[in-house]
């Protein structure tokens, strides 16, 4: 049986790569250590014989005992919310915990794949951006944390591929919807919904022109699985094309809601990206991957989970 470790495992999209691994064959090690994770994404695998979950930090000196053949290395803050609150663990965990999820994979002789973002791209001047773009960060910013820790990780990857010979895949994931996010996760989506079946206003920043391009959570995992699969080294964007204005989306949450929500507007966040927008051409012919299932259906599914934990 092929053995994966998944960091972050216990986050939004570690606990449905959990769910894709064990579906197809795989024996799962979980690791996390609930800084931003929830034990109640992957309370539902705590019986399955093939699945096991290890509270600790990947920051610190990591092993693991057997075989591992796939290491997943999805831990990370990844909301503003959480990285402008955990600034100095969103830096440790894109460099130390990069470097020591690396050390595992060379000693197993695994193959390494690293969750990096579209936040590479920082407040993109090329659009759609392609994997060829290096990007517009301001690396001192507030968001630099997360932008400068993500584009260290690729770095590293790189440098054990070439230098050690390992294994490794690269995705920038664009934004990914879906169930298990947080209700205060404070990404557009998450608090969008959760104001709105609350019946209170939106909060949109800036005028809500910037755009998004939004994935469904089953979408990107495929994504993910089909990379790690291939042959290919190289970062490769996965996320959906399709664009839409952070307005049109907080008005498309309260007609799907039936909310008696208003919008109001608030200052735009330092860096703020104005524009996001994969382009995917390198995913359609090398992997043959796009995404299936459109917005409407996505946040319909979405809507249902948040539901569900408003009034749990």
């Amino acid at each position: 049986m092929i053995r994966s470790l998944v960091t972050g495992g216990a986050g939004f999209l570690g606990s449905h790569l959990c769910d894709r691994l064990l579906a197809e064959g795989h024996e799962v090690v979980c690791l996390d250590n609930l800084s931003t994770g929830d034990v109640a994404n992957i309370a539902h695998l705590m019986g399955n014989p093939h699945f096991s979950f290890i509270n600790y930090d990947v920051t610190n000196y990591l092993f693991v005992d057997g075989t591992i053949d796939f290491i997943f290395h999805f831990a990370s803050p990844a909301s503003p919310i959480d990285y402008l609150k955990l600034p100095i663990q969103t830096l440790k965990v894109g460099s130390l915990g990069t470097h020591k999820a690396l050390g595992l994979a060379k000693a197993k002789g695994a193959r390494f794949f690293i969750a990096s973002t579209s936040e590479v791209y920082g407040d993109p001047l090329i659009h759609p951006q392609p994997e060829s773009y290096w990007g517009n960060v301001n690396p001192v910013g507030p968001r630099g944390v997360y932008d400068e820790s993500k584009r260290f990780s690729e770095a590293m990857t790189m440098a054990y591929h070439r230098y050690h010979g390992v294994e490794t895949r690269i995705i920038r994931i664009f934004n990914t919807y879906g169930e298990r996010m947080r209700i205060n996760d404070g990404r557009a989506i998450p608090a969008f919904m959760s104001q709105a079946l609350r019946n209170e206003d939106l909060t949109v920043f800036g005028d809500g022109s910037q755009t998004r391009s939004v994935c469904y959570v089953s979408d990107l995992i495929d994504g993910v699985y089909r990379l790690m699969m291939s042959d290919y080294q190289l970062p490769m964007n996965i996320g959906n094309p399709e664009e839409v204005t952070i307005l049109e989306l907080a008005k498309e949450i309260i007609q799907l809601t039936g909310s008696r929500s208003k919008i109001i507007f608030q200052d735009l966040p330092q860096d703020d990206p104005k524009v996001r927008q994969p382009d995917i051409t390198k995913a359609q012919t090398i992997i043959g991957w796009g995404p299936k299932v459109n917005r409407h259906d996505g946040l319909l599914k979405t809507l249902k989970y948040f539901k569900s934990k408003l009034n749990a």
